[in-house]
């Protein structure tokens, strides 16, 4: 399902209206009469509030409020506006409501008489402002928002909560925030971006006649993805093959303190289905790793004596990529030091097959979008926000979760890369500026050693694909499921990072049964 912005849910109105013959009347007909449906389906019939903003976000409430009255609710609406105010639309389908016999009431009586309509209406339906909303909230409508969301009631927002920006889901000054919100179309970005998603509650998207060539458009460049999208991607086992078929992943990662970032990347990673999986460790750590691996193999490589790995690795592992390794997967554990950032930048730069670079590799990168853009084959990185900030030098993390989309977007495209900026929600982007937000995962993976999981997944999915856009958005999805499972049954306190990998085969069961 595509995700849009206001200005490209905008253009979508227009054109069904302009090149498509369906009025403006009758889209807010239906999207009233949606959401109508939705509130009765909800809480069946009660009494209800419905505070109505002097645009089509307001229209819209003044089809519910006509409907669930003629339905059987006491409905009372308040108006932000005088009706000579409201536009061409709504002003109609107030006309409508009064013919109707609905109780319209000026939103001033709402202020000064909250308590006697508070305690006798049990929901409150905010039709205020709509999905153009950009300005911050003030004064009247300041008030009103905070009256809502203390009024003790559930709400149910229209398109997306007042006061909540649908491009990058920031507050604006003010916000209702709603227990249930019905859009229409499509999801906007806001929706899906904190705080926006937290605002929203529970989203329900409504078909209210939308031409589907306009929203399944390729020119909508932001995708959510579901179980349906990233089904069709993951790789399929051919009857006759073996294991040279799924790839062999070298990974780079651990030094002493943090083996356990190589032992869950190399499990994920076999875990993918990947065939052949070795991993390059220091040499003064090799019997420790030996010890602990079974399916794995070891690359022993020089360290420093202590644990870290020297930068006189760097001709063996490309020795080893160039002759052996169909991806590379780099960063994991490795520590931070004038050689690990030798080590990565040489494999950037001289690699001949895929590589996946996380957490210390992010980090041993500099922020060298030059060197970056210049690599020769493709770039997987999958930073969270601390690590994104060192690739973007002098950004603030708080800019860059402010906005996840666009600076996925903008970095993928100015580096030629494929990102993963990791967090809530976890953002894929390619360099043809396309970006899919993930819909998995639960705050249980907020634990040490997930994102390790994540690296050995995705080089392992690469293996078998050679595509690393499929790789990046099988591997999202399959990491947050498995997560989902496994908070199913250990809840999300007790969650670690190994029992995602436990969950790994319950996951791919899950997206694509096996026959």
């Amino acid at each position: 399902m595509k995700v849009v912005t206001a200005r490209e849910m905008k253009e979508i109105d227009v054109k069904t209206m302009q090149e498509f013959g369906i009025s403006g009347t009758v889209l807010m007909e239906r999207a009233g009469t949606a959401v109508a449906r939705k509130v009765n389906e909800l809480f069946g019939r009660k009494r209800t509030i419905v505070v109505s903003g002097s645009g089509n976000n307001g229209g819209d409430g003044l089809v519910i409020a006509r409907h669930l009255h003629n339905n059987g609710w006491d409905v009372s609406v308040f108006l932000m506006s005088e009706p000579d105010s409201l536009s061409a639309d709504a002003l109609a389908q107030y006309r409508a409501a009064e013919r109707f016999g609905v109780a319209v009431h000026p939103v001033e009586k709402l202020l000064t008489q909250h308590q006697s309509f508070l305690s006798r209406h049990a929901l409150v339906i905010d039709a205020i402002f709509g999905t153009g909303m950009s300005r911050p909230v003030r004064g009247v409508h300041s008030d009103v928002l905070t009256l809502i969301n203390t009024s003790g009631l559930p709400v149910v927002s229209v398109d997306i909560p007042s006061g909540i920006s649908s491009d990058n889901g920031q507050v604006l000054g003010n916000a209702v925030k709603a227990d249930y919100t019905v859009t229409f179309g499509l999801p906007k970005r806001g929706h899906l971006l904190h705080p926006g998603a937290t605002f929203s509650g529970k989203l329900s998207v409504e078909d209210i006649g939308f031409p589907r060539d306009l929203i399944t458009s390729d020119d909508l460049g932001v995708e959510l993805l579901d179980e349906s999208f990233t089904s069709r991607l993951i790789p399929l086992r051919e009857v006759y093959s073996h294991k040279g078929n799924y790839g062999h992943i070298l990974i780079i990662a651990g030094s002493r303190g943090k083996t356990g970032a190589a032992r869950m990347a190399a499990k994920a990673c076999l875990r993918s289905g990947a065939g052949l999986v070795t991993v390059g460790v220091p040499e003064s750590l090799a019997e420790a790793f030996q010890s602990c691996f079974s399916e794995e193999m070891t690359l022993v490589l020089p360290d420093r004596g202590n644990g870290f790995l020297s930068s006189r690795a760097s001709q063996m592992i490309l020795d080893f990529i160039r002759h052996t390794a169909d991806v590379v997967a780099v960063g994991p554990g490795i520590g931070v030091s004038t050689h690990t950032a030798k080590i990565v930048r040489d494999i950037v730069q001289d690699a001949s097959c895929p590589v996946v670079i996380d957490a210390d590799g992010i980090h041993a990168l500099g922020g060298n979008k030059k060197m970056i853009g210049k690599a020769k084959t493709p770039l997987i990185l999958t930073p969270h926000p601390g690590e994104m900030q060192s690739l973007l030098k002098g950004s603030d993390v708080l800019d860059i979760e402010k906005d996840r989309i666009d600076t996925a977007i903008s970095f993928a495209r100015e580096t030629n890369t494929h990102l993963v900026l990791k967090g809530v929600p976890t953002v894929i982007a390619s360099p043809e500026a396309k970006a899919f937000v993930n819909s998995t995962g639960n705050p249980g993976m907020a634990t040490a050693g997930t994102g390790d999981v994540l690296t050995g997944l995705i080089a392992g999915l690469l293996g078998q694909t050679g595509n690393a856009l499929h790789a990046s958005i099988v591997g999202v999805y399959l990491h947050g499921l498995a997560g989902d499972l496994a908070a199913s049954k250990r809840g999300q306190h007790s969650l670690i990072a190994t029992d995602l990998i436990d969950e790994i085969p319950a996951a791919y069961r899950a997206l694509r049964p096996e026959r």
